[in-house]
Parts: C-alpha cells; sequence; structure tokens
C-alpha cells in the first residue's frame, strides 16, 4: 500500500490535533504546522510512538508574509511529497470594526484567506500531476452569513467556502478533490481566544471537538465537496439560505453580542 504523507496547519491544538489523530490512526505520515514548537513536537512524538509514522514539525506563524512559501520551500527540500493538504489553521476576532487594531484584520485575511489559497496553490500542482490527492480547508458556519461584531472573521470564511466548492468544480476529473468542512461552534480554545465564549452561539450550541473533525476527516475521505457537521447547524444553513437577508443581519447580531458600548473598553486580540 503507497505511503501517504498529511500536510496539516494549526496541528498543535483542537480540531487539527484530532485531524492528526485520525491520520495517524491510518498510518498517514505527517507534517505538523503551527506556532508552538513544543506542542507539535509533544504530538509528533506520541503519534509516532503509537503508530509507527514518521513526522516532520515545522513550526510556522502563517500570519507572516511569505510564510507559505518558505513552509512550502522546507517540506520540498526535505524531499517529503503531500497527498493530503488540511488547511486548518484559521482564527477569529470580535469587536467593532473600526476599534480592533487594522494589524488584527490583517493577520486573520493572512492566516484564513492568503496562507490557505497560497498552500493549495503551491501543493496542488503536483497533485494534479499524479493524478491524485485530497484537500480539506476548514471555512465555518460563518459562511453562509454575514456577522456583524464579527464582520471580517465571517467574509473571511465565506471567501474559504466559496474558493473551496468552486476548486472542487474545477479539478473534475483531475483525481484531485477539495472538501470544505464548515462547522459551527466547537468545544476548543477559538472561542476564549477570540474573545467568543459568552456569545449565545458558543453557550448554547457547541460541538466536540473530536465529533466535528471526524466527520471532516470522513468527507475528506470520500471526496465530499461540502460538509456541515451537527443537526443545529444544518438547520441554521438552511435558515440563512431561505430567510430574509435583513432579518438573518439583526439575528446574527444579536447572537455575537455582548459587546459593551463603542469606546468604553479596548477590544480583543486573539491568536490562533
Amino acid at each position: 500500500m503507497p505511503t501517504v504523507t498529511a500536510l496539516i496547519t494549526g496541528a498543535s491544538s483542537g480540531i487539527g490535533e484530532v485531524f492528526a489523530e485520525l491520520c495517524a490512526q491510518d498510518r498517514t505520515n505527517l507534517i505538523l504546522v503551527a506556532r508552538s514548537q513544543d506542542k507539535l513536537q509533544a504530538l509528533a512524538d506520541r503519534l509516532r510512538q503509537a503508530h509507527g509514522i514518521q513526522t516532520l514539525v515545522i513550526p510556522t506563524d502563517l500570519s507572516q508574509v511569505g510564510a507559505a512559501q518558505r513552509l512550502f520551500d522546507q517540506i520540498t527540500s526535505a524531499g517529503w511529497t503531500v497527498d493530503q493538504l488540511f488547511n486548518n489553521a484559521g482564527f477569529g476576532s470580535m469587536g467593532y470594526f473600526e476599534e480592533l487594531p487594522i494589524e488584527k484584520h490583517a493577520e486573520l485575511l493572512q492566516v484564513n484567506v492568503i496562507a490557505l489559497t497560497e498552500l493549495t496553490r503551491l501543493f496542488l500542482p503536483a497533485m494534479v500531476t499524479r493524478k491524485s490527492g485530497q484537500i480539506l480547508n476548514v471555512a465555518s458556519t460563518a459562511s453562509f452569513q454575514p456577522g456583524p461584531n464579527a464582520c471580517v472573521y465571517y467574509a473571511s470564511k465565506a471567501y474559504v467556502r466559496y474558493f473551496s466548492e468552486g476548486l472542487q468544480e474545477e479539478l473534475a476529473g483531475t483525481g484531485v478533490t477539495v472538501t470544505c468542512l464548515a462547522p459551527g461552534p466547537t468545544r476548543t480554545n477559538f472561542s476564549e481566544v477570540a474573545a467568543m465564549t459568552q456569545t449565545p452561539v458558543f453557550r448554547y450550541n457547541s460541538m466536540d471537538v473530536r465529533d466535528v473533525a471526524a466527520i471532516g476527516y470522513r468527507a475528506l475521505c470520500r471526496g465530499k465537496t461540502l460538509v456541515v457537521p451537527g443537526l443545529a447547524n444544518k438547520l441554521l444553513q438552511l435558515s440563512s439560505k431561505f430567510s430574509h437577508w435583513g432579518i438573518v443581519k439583526k439575528v446574527m447580531k444579536h447572537v455575537m453580542q455582548p459587546l459593551p458600548p463603542r469606546g468604553t473598553a479596548p477590544r480583543s486580540e486573539s491568536s490562533r
């Protein structure tokens, strides 16, 4: 059986960490990417010992311009071939658009949009040449409607979904598939660093991270284009599609509360 190698960004925790565990269980070699070298190395050591796979750890901050190209060059120089690309890294921020630092907006777009696009562009040609490859991009149920009080994050995830669905159709017949995982609120540290823990959407409707990752992984293996985990999230997707757009925006503004009045408190600066 041919050896398969997966590249997973944002692999040090949350959905990315579970992706790594699921891949390792299938004897897939791993290239693990995130900012924290210690967490990545501990994960790599654990999975290598448990499953007898090969691992490559590359600490990388994808919010830095040019990081995707440098990552590609390191992997290529090390002689590794990527068969599965998990574009999982991403982060969010909550606050009034004009009060959040512009640098944070730029970092969010660099990670959620630019790095994802660049990594796909860099690794895709070899997959097409081999007529084999799988790409999984992590979007969100945020991709189905605007998100007042977190508008840049919501817009970035809409890009990921449309990009993934369009590219999947473009690649029909090549042997390469693109899967878009669009989870709703998930019990990871994401909501804490994005200052969204107390919003209604996270307080009352969140899924276990292992369930979300397993659904995404199965969708990748089957070549499914779009997967929305959980019944409540599927209903949200449908309601956004068929509801009056003005009402949808007002509802989303409500669920992305609480925020203090403008100018009364510093805003969160979230991290991956």
